[in-house]
């Protein structure tokens, strides 16, 4: 009889833990204590498979061999999770007990990765609920036969979305809609063999979706590497645990601040990348523009961001990570960056680069508890022949799927924005081919409305989004302003030549 768990089983045995908390612990927390406890016991079921598997194949012989020649972790004596399971009081001592001697003895690769949850506090968590706890992730066995790594990482992907809708204001800190993860993957192809990363990973999903991509076209993926950043100490354990479940193994995710101490360099550089996918933190304050502007690594060379908007910094940041022929980027960003004033310099330093290559608008809605609508910025290194010179603009406002509170994007949506991506040409209302003198014609503005005109029906009715009127506007007002400067000088120098 087959033990194997269905997805929808699964689903509902993660969501159950999680419920099992929730007259105790907040929702933004609930990461903190189930992933770290899905992990433990995947961790020791599959390592009691892999035991059986050595004794079936070898015999008695198995037991001579060294614990590294059978297992993918060590499970130390004393602290699997039968034993933790077995303990009747002070259980979170137990559980931190187990948690840090399985980082020691598997410190290459697990050091740190169960995070500090605070497993001892009895007042939130009380021996009688981790009990419960404990109880209920014994009801199923997560062996490798039971739940495979695909489907186990689909049930972790599910959680992680299922504790984003529930903590609403903390979900974009860990979770991007996955619609429009899939939709970046989409347009940059990542291949086999490629080195593929994020400077602000959040729980590795991005990651993910490019491994998943090269595995849906039955390509090699294990000689895929996987980099990653993330500045949250927890969502970083997070994306480890995320790759591992997902049977990710040459990785490197390391917890740090991206733009003050980069954490991937060779020989006194930044590391560069094939394939660089991000959701930066939104137009952040708190940052060190100070150092950024004498930044050793030579991540200024478009100009320095003014301290309100580190925006510009990220994007430096992942341009410099990018290999010389091969390397190329998608970018999830806030509609100011194509307008604001205060960054024209940048801006115009950006495209006079040529290594812009696209930028898609997206519509509102598809982030958690934010009306706000995004852009994807594609950048790439060495652009084909008859790109050069040329930015490609899509107005992909239209390109939604609205459901209950969340919006997303569709597969035939998805294959609209990419057919007209790899197509690169004009669509009425849709994408538009702009030259470098087009954007330099608008001031360097790369508001989208400016170059994708709007179809008007037969009583040239606007329908654009306020936000689209704005950004029109705002840009137009630009314009206005950068002639009548352009005037008042040519006045006043015809003044002195008077």
């Amino acid at each position: 009889m087959s033990n194997r768990i269905s997805i929808e089983e699964l689903q509902s045995y993660l969501w159950n833990s999680a419920v099992l908390l929730r007259t105790n612990i907040d929702a933004g927390s609930y990461k903190q204590y189930i992933f770290p406890l899905l992990f433990f016991k995947r961790i020791c079921d599959v390592y009691d498979e892999e035991t059986q598997n050595a004794i079936k194949e070898y015999g008695e012989d198995a037991k001579e061999f060294e614990e590294n020649e059978i297992h993918s972790f060590i499970v130390p004596k004393g602290y699997h999770w039968n034993d933790v399971r077995n303990v009747s009081e002070d259980v979170g001592v137990a559980i931190v007990n187990a948690f840090r001697a399985i980082e020691k003895t598997n410190s290459d690769k697990l050091q740190g990765i169960f995070g500090d949850g605070t497993w001892t506090n009895k007042n939130r968590l009380p021996d009688r609920l981790l009990k419960d706890l404990l109880e209920h992730f014994s009801s199923k066995t997560l062996s490798i036969e039971n739940c495979p790594e695909d489907e186990l990482g689909q049930g972790y992907e599910y959680l992680i979305k299922k504790f984003a809708d529930d903590s609403g204001h903390t979900a974009q800190e860990f979770y991007t809609n996955r619609t429009v993860v899939h939709l970046m993957t989409e347009i940059l192809k990542p291949k086999s063999g490629e080195s593929i990363y994020d400077p602000t990973c959040g729980s590795a999903g991005m990651l993910i979706s490019s491994i998943a991509y090269i595995k849906d076209r039955e390509e090699e993926w294990r000689n895929v590497a996987v980099y990653g950043q993330e500045i949250n100490a927890l969502t970083s354990a997070i994306g480890r645990m995320n790759l591992f479940l997902h049977g990710v193994k040459d990785f490197s995710i390391v917890n740090g601040d991206t733009l003050k101490n980069p954490a991937f360099i060779e020989n006194n550089k930044l590391k560069q990348f094939d394939l660089v996918l991000a959701n930066p933190p939104y137009s952040i304050s708190q940052w060190d523009r100070a150092a950024f502007e004498t930044d050793k690594y030579g991540r200024n060379f478009l100009g320095v961001p003014p301290q309100g908007r580190a925006d510009y910094a990220f994007i430096q940041h992942i341009l410099k990570s990018l290999k010389k022929d091969t390397g190329r980027c998608a970018i999830l960003l806030p509609h100011g960056v194509l307008f604001r004033n205060e960054e024209v310099t940048m801006r115009e330093r950006l495209v006079k680069s040529d290594l812009l290559d696209c930028i898609i608008g997206l519509a509102p809605n598809l982030f958690y508890n934010s009306p706000m609508e995004a852009c994807i910025i594609i950048c790439r290194t060495s652009k084909a022949v008859e790109k050069r010179g040329q930015v490609l603009f899509i107005n992909a406002i239209n390109e939604v799927e609205r459901k209950n509170a969340q919006s997303m994007l569709r597969d035939d949506h998805i294959r609209h924005i990419a057919d007209a991506y790899n197509n690169y040409k004009d669509e009425t209302g849709f994408a538009k081919v702009a030259t470098i003198d087009d954007i330099a014609a608008n001031n360097y503005s790369l508001s989208i409305p400016l170059y994708v005109k709007q179809d008007l029906s037969v009583e040239e009715k606007d329908e654009r989004t306020l936000q689209e009127m704005f950004d029109s506007w705002y840009s137009s007002s630009d314009m206005v302003k950068l002639n009548y400067e352009k005037l008042f000088s040519m006045i006043e120098g015809g003044e002195k030549d008077g």
